[in-house]
């Protein structure tokens, strides 16, 4: 459902020199533009965290009466990805900030320019630890999975990074970063052996790790109960 929103702005005129003068128009993310931040948010969510390709989006808003071409939907997320960069450098800041920082990074498949083709690029996630007052997720688009981009988003950050084993990182840690295995990941391995052959040695690394997370629990339980006793903020670590 789509609502038209009116901005009804008076005028004045002073009788004795006629200077004619008019209430502001209200701050818009597209300066002088139709689409609302409602509408604006809409088609980014839909794009980005909904899957819906621009063309897509097109048509519903033709099944209900608005004809607003994919060139002008393209439009309104190049202008509002600009607009929301001060926010994206600022996550970006306080993920650096940071002593430890998580990251990992998924595929995604991308037309390539001038072709009908897909080519597989990458989303990069960097977030900032559990254990962290502040909860900050900067994602990086890069059109490939080559350390150079963690290496360009990282800079001279020289925190511990807490990743898988590929070796998109390996730049970084060569570099001074000091590198944590993730153990999701390596848990997996202990995982699919057992799953496969029985492993009885899977079995007992799978327990153990069992018993790493239920320590880590603890762990992060009492740092809560510190913080509200003592008012003191959750470590970092």
């Amino acid at each position: 459902m789509f609502t038209v929103e009116r901005h009804v702005r008076g005028k004045w005129v002073c009788d004795d020199c006629e200077t004619l003068i008019q209430a502001p128009v209200p701050a818009q993310v597209i300066d002088k533009g139709i689409p609302t931040a409602g509408l604006l948010a809409h088609v980014m969510i839909a794009k980005f965290a909904d899957h819906l390709p621009l063309y897509r989006q097109e048509s519903i808003f033709g099944r209900a009466g608005l004809a607003i071409p994919r060139s002008t939907l393209a439009q309104w997320v190049g202008v509002t990805g600009v607009q929301l960069q001060p926010l994206v450098d600022a996550l970006r800041d306080v993920a650096l900030g940071q002593q430890v920082i998580h990251a990992d990074k998924t595929p995604v498949q991308m037309f390539a320019p001038g072709s009908k083709k897909t080519h597989c690029s990458y989303v990069w996630a960097y977030a900032t630890s559990q254990f962290c007052e502040t909860a900050a997720v900067v994602y990086d688009f890069s059109p490939s999975r080559a350390g150079e981009h963690a290496r360009n988003f990282l800079q001279d950050w020289r925190g511990k990074l807490v990743c898988d084993d590929f070796g998109d990182y390996k730049t970084s840690f060569e570099l001074g970063v000091t590198e944590i295995g993730c153990m999701a990941h390596a848990r997996r391995k202990f995982f699919e052996l057992h799953a496969t052959n029985k492993s009885m040695l899977a079995e007992q690394a799978l327990r153990h790790i069992q018993l790493l997370y239920e320590i880590e629990s603890e762990s992060a339980t009492w740092s809560r109960i510190y913080a509200a006793e003592y008012g003191k903020k959750k470590p970092c670590r």
